[in-house]
């Protein structure tokens, strides 16, 4: 049976979504192509009508995500306060791709390092324009800092055992970034 443009597009578009998701909560290499398929309700026998092999998924997936990823804009205020929040760190499989897969991308391929590469650079862009009045290499050096502490964060709370320094690592976090933009020169 002949598969029209638009539902290819539709079920690469599950697969991207559902690997996105499986990769975040179970890391690359715990997950199989029949699972992206199986999940995506798909048989395994199409997956090689979108991708060219699990590396491309995997490229193709972190392009997808990342491209996706829509914070840093509008209330930068808001977003902090999301991202370094409990619910966030409980949902890894739903949360940030860049905390969920960051550490994992040094042993991908090169085309998912650079999909990672493009995500980062566009978040810390989102970021440094919602950023106050201040000079462009202040906004800069502020967006990379406040992205870096926010990702390290959620990476070190979804870590460790004990909840209570768990939500401690996220709300000093939260101070942290407050006291760091405050203290970004203006111009």
């Amino acid at each position: 049976m002949k598969v029209s443009r638009e539902q290819m597009a539709e079920n690469r578009c599950r697969i991207l979504d559902e690997a996105s998701r499986l990769f975040r909560d179970k890391g690359f290499d715990a997950v199989s192509v029949a699972e992206v398929m199986k999940a995506a309700g798909l048989t395994h026998g199409g997956f090689y009508g979108h991708f060219d092999s699990k590396d491309d998924l995997i490229a193709q997936t972190l392009t997808h995500v990342l491209s996706a990823d829509s914070g840093g804009g509008g209330d930068f205020r808001a977003y902090v306060d999301a991202y370094l929040a409990p619910r966030h760190r409980d949902n890894a499989a739903g949360g940030c791709p860049t905390a969920g897969l960051a550490a994992a991308i040094r042993h991908q391929n090169p085309a998912a390092r650079s999909a990672m590469t493009e995500g980062l650079r566009s978040q810390i862009d989102r970021i440094s324009a919602s950023l106050p009045e201040m000079s462009p290499a202040g906004r800069r050096r502020a967006a990379v800092g406040t992205w870096a502490a926010m990702v390290g964060a959620v990476i070190l709370a979804r870590a460790i055992d004990d909840p209570a320094l768990s939500d401690e690592v996220l709300e000093q976090t939260r101070a942290w970034v407050d006291v760091g933009i405050s203290q970004v020169p203006a111009s």
